[in-house]
This record gives structure tokens, C-alpha cells and sequence, in this order.
């Protein structure tokens, strides 16, 4: 039997506890509004961060779509005074193993109870499928020796692992696939500088999305903004690296494909040079802007992954000349804009004009979505129903184009990115990496469209010209979920800068790391 200590407990206090667990279990969030204590001084913890204030906690358990089932077992209840107690309960999910929930209630002036603060433990997962889509302890041993040694790495599922097939985070498409029987260009690269290969992670549909929610195998957590979306489609090795179970994560940047995901959750995150790193053994989307790239928590680490595949012979140093358009940070939240002149402020920035933001997402979208539609188009048309709702009305749009707007489109990208390269030649582009801080995962499919919208105008620069761009976790913008959610700065350098443009992105967060 569960053993209950109640003898402390002042009146009232225990039907309020159960009420709130019977409220809890019938996910009625009316009730549930009713048991945390208005303000924005009430707390709710767990795994995966803090929420303050009633509004944060609120959204979060709108957003959540109920508590995972359970009953509990061991309750004790100390008293603090005679209008305030804390609550320990151990609780046991039907799925198996233990956990705990930790309130602190105080009574009210209507002699009611409220919880002011809540702590939840739930028993670790093995694997969390929404991250990984096969994980090991490795999965791949790296090589004995090397710069690499004792880092793990999440690879996109887009990238080929010997002995694993490649699924696309789609699982028809997985189902059909054969193992790859060698690994892909740059996975080989990072074993044999002694990573290992700690798991394959998942990625949106075919990697046709920046938001990171996939129909089929869930959205992982944000590893820094609870019960916000984690920035896709490099979305599970972003939320690995985030949450702590990997400490490089292998990606893809197309449209924003690395950055979106890196500034929603506070990494630092490299697209590389185009064409600067191998992509045999990569499924492609658009060949024209694909990218390889990686996502980490500190510069360091992301310089030594990145210097074991860029050609160094290759790379240029960089003059710090700075330059910034208007018309694109314009384009950012309120509260995004803010942050960014607070982080370029100490800099000598030149303003340019690179032309109008809707002309060049629309040069980068139609070139991106004929060449998509060219990578993926016949397996989508030969499987109807296997993709999500978001995706498949995305590949829809892609089979519409006409060959005479594909030449079109190409045309206008020819001359966008003639265009640019004269405006920014070899100076340095600042720009917000996202719009907005991460979205609520509550958010609707017109919303997340908006943002997508926003914030491609942004990363399309990068992708027209080629150029290298890194996120840095520079900015912070309050946000309804948290006292503060990352932004990243991005930096656009000249072609074949990467590493540099890291040791000047590492200069540049040096003061707010000291």
C-alpha cells in the first residue's frame, strides 16, 4: 500500500491535492487554471525547463494535449504555517517506472488552496522517438584517436549511415529503403576524427520545412523554450544537442534548415559554403541550396567539426566589415528588432539595400520548389497520403510549377544573386537568424506559415548567394513561455569563410560569455 503521511497537512489542503489530480487526469484546463495561483510569480519545473507565471504555465498545458496517465502512490505533506504546505507524491505512469511531483500550496484569503510552485519528474525515457530515430550507446564507435574524440554526434536522416537505411523522417519512404552500405562523405569524416555516431535524429518530411513538427514521428522539445516548437528540419539533431544527448548534431541547411533551429533554441549553428563540403551519401532537396552543416552549444566545438571537412586550403580570412539592410531586420518581431540593435550597436555597420525582400524569397521559393519537386516528386505522387497535411500541400504548390515559370524563376535567381554579390561583396551581413523567437507549439498552421514566411526572406540571402552564414546565440527576447528566449545573430561572410566567420562570431559573444 502507499504510504501517506498526513498528519501535517492543514484542513482542506488534501481535497484540494486530489481535486487537482482528478482535474489533472481529465486534462480540464478550466480547473487546472483555477489550482496554480494567478501572477506571474507562479512556477512550474521540470525536465525540460522553467515556466514562469500563471499565463506561461496556462499556454504550456494548452499546448500539451493532457498529462500522460497515472496514479499515484507515496503522498507526504509537510506544513510550513498554517496556510502553507508542500506537497511530495510519488507518481506512476502507466507506461512503467516512477516518478515524482513536488507542489508548494498556500491558502488563500477565501480560504481556498493554490499551488504557487510545482516541480515534475517523470521516469527517463529510453528513447525519445520524437529526437531519435534509431539511437545506440554508440551506434557508430569513431576512431581511437583524433580531434573528435569523445564528442557524439546526431545525424539528420538524411545523411547515410552503413548498415542503416535512410528514411527522410517519412516512414513509407523508410520502409522501402534498403541499408546503406557506406557511410555518407562527411559521417565518415567526423568517425574517423574519432566522433561517434550517438544516433540517427529525426528531420521534418524530405526536410521541406523550417518549423520542426513531423506528422508522423511527433515535434521534439525545444531544449530551451518549454512547449515551444524546436526550428526544423534539422529539428531532432538541434533538440539532441540542446537537451544534452549529443554534442554535435549533423544537418542540412536549404532555406534555414540549420539557423532557424539553432536561434530557437540557443546553439550555435554553421551552414556552410556551398559545395564546400561533400554531399554524396545526402539525399537532396533542391540541389541548388543544398548544405551541409552542424549545430553545437559552444564555438569551439564547432569549429573542430567543421575543420574536419571543409577544405582549409580552400577557406579565406575575413575583414570584420559590417553591413545591415534595413528592410530585412524589418521584418523581425518587434522584440527581435530590439535585440538585434542592441547586439550590433557596438559595431560599425554600414546600411545597403539588397533589393526587395518579396522579390528574392520568390527568385529562392520557385527554384526551391522545382528542384524539390524534381528530388521527391515521383515517390510523392506514388504515395498518396504518406505525408503530413503541411508538407504534401507544400510538394503540391512544387508539381504546379510550369516549365515556363521554372525558367523564370531561375532567371530571377541568376540576377538575384549577381545583385547581391555586388551589394555585399566581401563585407559581412548581420541579420536576425529567425523572425521571431520559437513559436508556441500550440500554434496554428496559418501563424507557423506567417513566421515561415517572415523569416525565409531572412535565410533566403545566404541560400541565393551560396554564402556561408552562422547563427550565434547572441540575442534574448521575452516571450510568454519563459523570462527569456534565444535568438540568433546571424552572420553572412563571403564565400569559403566559414571558419573564420566562427572565430569572428566566437569574438563577438566573447563579452557576454566573460
Amino acid at each position: 500500500m502507499p504510504e501517506e503521511t498526513y498528519d501535517m497537512a492543514p484542513a482542506g489542503l488534501l481535497d484540494a491535492f486530489w481535486g487537482y489530480e482528478r482535474a489533472l487526469m481529465a486534462n480540464d484546463l478550466v480547473a487546472l487554471d483555477g489550482f496554480f495561483a494567478p501572477g506571474p510569480q507562479t512556477l512550474r519545473a521540470d525536465a525540460g525547463g522553467i515556466l514562469v507565471g500563471h499565463d506561461a504555465i496556462s499556454a504550456f498545458r494548452r499546448g500539451r494535449g493532457g498529462a500522460p496517465a497515472r496514479t499515484i502512490g507515496d503522498v507526504h505533506v509537510r506544513r510550513i504555517t498554517d496556510d502553507t504546505a508542500v506537497v511530495i507524491a510519488q507518481t506512476l505512469p502507466s507506461t512503467g517506472g516512477r516518478g515524482q511531483q513536488t507542489q508548494v500550496w498556500c491558502r488563500t484569503t477565501d480560504g481556498s488552496w493554490v499551488i504557487e510552485a510545482a516541480h515534475v519528474s517523470q521516469p527517463a525515457a529510453a528513447i525519445a522517438a520524437a529526437v531519435w530515430r534509431v539511437v545506440g550507446s554508440p551506434l557508430v564507435a569513431g576512431a581511437a584517436s583524433g580531434p573528435l574524440v569523445g564528442q557524439t554526434v546526431a545525424v539528420k536522416d538524411l545523411f547515410a549511415v552503413a548498415g542503416f537505411a535512410t528514411g527522410a523522417g517519412v516512414p513509407a519512404f523508410l520502409a522501402a529503403r534498403a541499408p546503406a552500405g557506406d557511410n555518407a562523405t562527411v559521417v565518415a569524416e567526423l568517425l574517423a576524427a574519432g566522433a561517434s555516431v550517438q544516433g540517427i535524429a529525426q528531420t521534418d518530411e524530405f526536410a521541406y520545412s523550417i518549423a520542426g513538427r513531423n506528422a508522423h514521428y511527433g515535434t521534439p522539445p525545444n531544449g530551451a523554450v518549454p512547449g515551444a516548437i524546436p526550428g526544423g528540419s534539422s529539428s531532432g539533431p538541434a533538440s539532441a544537442v540542446a537537451l544534452g544527448q549529443a554534442s554535435i548534431g549533423l544537418g542540412t541547411d536549404t532555406g534555414g534548415s540549420i539557423r532557424v533551429p539553432a536561434s530557437y533554441q540557443g546553439l550555435w549553428g554553421l551552414r556552410t559554403t556551398h559545395g564546400a563540403v561533400s554531399r554524396a551519401g545526402m539525399l537532396p532537396l533542391a540541389p541548388s541550396f543544398d548544405t551541409v552543416g552542424w549545430l553545437t552549444r559552444d564555438a569551439a566545438t564547432l569549429e573542430l567539426a567543421a575543420s574536419v571537412s571543409v577544405d582549409a586550403a580552400a577557406q579565406r580570412s575575413l575583414e570584420p566589415s559590417f553591413v545591415v539592410d534595413p528592410s530585412l531586420v524589418a521584418l523581425a518581431t518587434p522584440e527581435v528588432q530590439a535585440a538585434f540593435a542592441s547586439a550590433v550597436a557596438g559595431l560599425s555597420v554600414t546600411s545597403v539595400d539588397l533589393g526587395d525582400p518579396d522579390e528574392l524569397v520568390e527568385a529562392f521559393r520557385v527554384t526551391q520548389a522545382a528542384e524539390a519537386w524534381m528530388s521527391d516528386g515521383a515517390w510523392v505522387d506514388a504515395h498518396p497520403g504518406a505525408l503530413g497535411s503541411d508538407i504534401a500541400a507544400r510538394f503540391a504548390v512544387a508539381k504546379g510549377i510550369t516549365e515556363g515559370q521554372a525558367l523564370a524563376g531561375a532567371s530571377a535567381f541568376d540576377g538575384a544573386r549577381a545583385h547581391l554579390d555586388r551589394v555585399l561583396g566581401d563585407r559581412i551581413l548581420l541579420l536576425p537568424s529567425a523572425s521571431s523567437a520559437a513559436p508556441s507549439t500550440t500554434a496554428e498552421g496559418a501563424e507557423l506559415e506567417a513566421i515561415r514566411g517572415s523569416t525565409l526572406r531572412l535565410t533566403c540571402i545566404a541560400g541565393i548567394t551560396g554564402r556561408p552564414a552562422l547563427s550565434v546565440p547572441l540575442m534574448t527576447v521575452p516571450v510568454e513561455t519563459t523570462a527569456a528566449a534565444p535568438v540568433g545573430l546571424c552572420l553572412v561572410g563571403p564565400r569559403y569563410s566559414d571558419l573564420a566567420l566562427i572565430a569572428l562570431g566566437a569574438a563577438l559573444m566573447a563579452p557576454l560569455v566573460e
